[in-house]
């Protein structure tokens, strides 16, 4: 094929060996290296090779008209050939994204009766290997034939082979059908084999694309990149060390971009955001990776934030702003995603509910919206035997919830209690049996019996649950225990176990699982929580941690009050983005005042003035005259995963991370070899 050389450079460096060798070995040597080089040139050959370009896209030819008796030049893989005969051969040629293909008509002669050599070779050649093809283009009646999977046929066109060059072998060890699946150890070929992952790659691009125009040239924000290699501190999260050749010297991988962040803010740039990469050294789940992409934004005057758990993050941050100027900011972008992407119109403003509403109302602090089974606090209105018989605990809330079961085909109480007797039995309700404040107390609407199933309520209270949950027929009414005190943390026993009944109730076809999209802001979180001895926080001794980060404000001068009163009355200038029961991120607006940033670090945290001095560089950035700023980040592969109706954000990652932090197709972590661990002063534990 015109074009298919080896390149100069590669030829002299043949015949330089040929000649070197030459020089020190018998005369008649020389034949067998030259056959050693001709040998050589075939086999490397798709490694060095000129190939000419393509004329055409498989895509273009699947547009009508067809490109009738027009010579084509065609890039893409082999498909599996069929044989009409020695001499007549048919193979699809599938598109370089693998997304189209064409049928290729091979004969061992032309119509003039000259032999084709590209027929053998075409022969030879393996599926899945890369090609070149060059043909004719030949019009046909358009084909019955079903399209190959997930990949759309031309079918009204042909090619009638003229000329094929292989640009390298597909090894016959590798075996592919429409039944294999790959290891992640083979990710290359998963991503091959499998369209749904390279649509959700292409997608992520999309959206990011559409994140960046919103972004950059509608609100004016600059794209900012900052480093990669920073220190570490006690932000909250545990970190990535990278060792360094300097004795006892260390980075740390960021956490996320915040302080760099902010430190924008100090400088002059009014609007920063940038794709973030970030890292922590955390338990791995489906919606978490040690490595992960940020959308940050930043505005100075701003409010509060939350840190995602994730890989990429949309890191945003807005100078001489409020937290509701971020708020909308972000809601255009989401709802632009929405629109152009999916073509799903989602509710402008997005609605909100304080962080008490959403534990309230529905046990959780990022609550999925769409499946109802709201919340209600009754204990008031139980007798003590009926509050007894639920808990231990003196003086305890009571709330109840229905899952109403009555929609389906045939409801009945024993359908029902079928349900509900497999779930108890089950590992998943294991947590709800052994929680410390009491099980749920699980009661069947059943008209056949005494106050329908409710007796032990008493008459008055009975009667009150109908007025409240106008339960129905093979209703579920649960009752669930807890401590009289103020909400903390993510989730209620009552709140996960609503996601968990709501999630069997649709896997056994008693409910249809739920649509769409709820969006919904979160706000007003504490701004400080008592310490997770599970979590680093931020090291103080106060017995406290930031819920958010220790840079987030509180919201009002009654909290700024309330600091030096009772820290875990204060409430944050803190702002959650939820979507679908799905934290897509958080945002907040910043102590922008170093005396303030500092009392909040020494007076309320009580961090150590080494701690503290961890944080000199952004102390020393805020006295410089910061303006208040607040910003946003919100999980940019969570956010691609829910948009893609994905269980785990590994299918929306070209390289994902197991669930314990590998990359099985790299096998990293690698241990360290003895010469690493000398050249950066490291010895491992419990060697001397």
């Amino acid at each position: 094929m015109t074009g298919l050389i080896p390149s100069r450079a590669f030829q002299n460096r043949g015949m330089r060996q040929i000649e070197s060798t030459a020089t020190t070995e018998a005369f008649g040597s020389l034949y067998g290296l030259v056959d050693w080089y001709q040998d050589w040139l075939n086999t490397s050959l798709p490694l060095v090779v000129r190939f000419p370009p393509a004329t055409h896209e498989l895509s273009d030819l699947a547009k009508p008209p067809p490109l009738e008796r027009e010579e084509v030049v065609l890039h893409g893989y082999l498909g599996k050939r069929t044989d009409l005969s020695k001499n007549f051969y048919f193979v699809p040629l599938l598109s370089k994204d693998l997304n189209h293909s064409i049928q290729i008509v091979s004969s061992a002669k032309s119509l003039a009766g000259r032999t084709h050599p590209a027929h053998e070779r075409l022969k030879s050649f393996a599926p899945n290997t890369p090609v070149i093809i060059k043909g004719l283009v030949k019009v046909r009646v358009p084909s019955a034939g079903k399209d190959l999977g997930d990949i759309q046929k031309v079918k009204d066109a042909e090619i009638e082979l003229w000329d094929v060059q292989s640009l390298n072998e597909f090894p016959k060890d590798i075996i592919t059908t429409p039944e294999t699946s790959f290891p992640p150890e083979s990710r290359h070929l998963q991503i091959r084999s499998e369209k749904g992952l390279r649509d959700a790659l292409a997608f992520r691009g999309r959206a990011a694309e559409i994140c960046r125009d919103e972004l950059s040239n509608k609100y004016g924000f600059i794209d900012v990149e900052t480093p990669l290699l920073f220190k570490s501190t006690p932000e909250g999260a545990r970190e990535f060390i990278v060792p360094t050749r300097r004795r006892g010297l260390a980075y740390a991988l960021p956490q996320s971009p915040q302080q760099f962040k902010q430190i924008v803010m100090a400088s002059g740039i009014p609007r920063y955001y940038q794709l973030a990469r970030c890292f922590r050294d955390e338990g791995l789940r489906a919606d978490r990776q040690p490595e992960f992409t940020q959308v940050s934004n930043l505005v100075p005057y701003i409010v509060k934030e939350r840190i995602l758990n994730g890989m990429t993050q949309l890191d945003l941050e807005m100078a001489f702003a409020t937290g509701e100027e971020v708020m909308r900011c972000m809601e255009s972008v989401i709802h632009r995603l929405w629109n152009d992407l999916l073509k799903f119109q989602l509710p402008f403003p997005i609605p909100r509910m304080t962080y008490r509403q959403a534990m309230s109302k529905f046990g959780s602090d990022k609550p999925d919206l769409r499946p109802g089974m709201s919340i209600f606090r009754i204990d008031h209105l139980l007798p003590p035997d009926l509050i007894s018989m639920i808990t231990s605990l003196l003086k305890p809330i009571i709330e109840v919830m229905i899952l109403q079961l009555s929609g389906t085909d045939e409801p009945h109480p024993n359908k029902t209690r079928d349900f509900i007797t497999e779930f108890m039995e089950s590992p998943e309700a294991l947590r709800f049996h052994e929680n410390p404040e009491g099980g749920p107390g699980i009661f069947i609407y059943d008209t056949r019996k005494p106050l329908q199933g409710l007796q032990p309520f008493g008459f008055e209270a009975a009667e009150e649950i109908e007025r409240l949950l106008e339960p129905k027929e093979g209703d579920l009414i649960i009752l669930q225990a807890r401590k009289n005190a103020p909400f903390s943390g993510g989730s209620t026993a009552l709140g996960d176990l609503r996601l968990a009944l709501h999630k069997a109730a649709v896997k056994q076809g008693y409910l249809r699982a739920s649509e769409g999209f709820e969006p919904v802001w979160i706000t007003d979180f504490p701004l400080f929580s008592p310490s997770d001895e599970t979590e680093p926080g931020q090291g103080g001794t106060a017995g406290l941690a930031s819920t958010h980060h220790p840079f987030t404000s509180p919201k009002s001068a009654k909290d700024v009050d309330l600091l030096m009163i009772d820290p875990l009355k204060v409430i944050g200038e803190h702002y959650d983005l939820v979507m679908n029961g799905v934290e897509l991120g958080g945002g907040s607006r910043r102590i922008h005042n170093a005396r303030m940033q500092r009392f909040v670090m020494k007076d309320i945290l009580k961090m150590t003035p080494e701690r503290i001095a961890e944080f000199s560089h952004l102390l020393e950035a805020l006295r410089a005259g910061c303006p208040p700023h607040a910003g946003i980040a919100l999980g940019f592969d969570r956010l691609i995963a829910v948009m893609l109706g994905k269980e785990s954000v590994r299918d929306v990652m070209a390289f994902p991370k197991s669930g314990k932090g590998e990359d099985l197709l790299v096998k990293s972590p690698s241990v360290m070899s003895e010469s690493v661990l000398k050249t950066y002063h490291l010895q491992l534990r419990g060697e001397n």
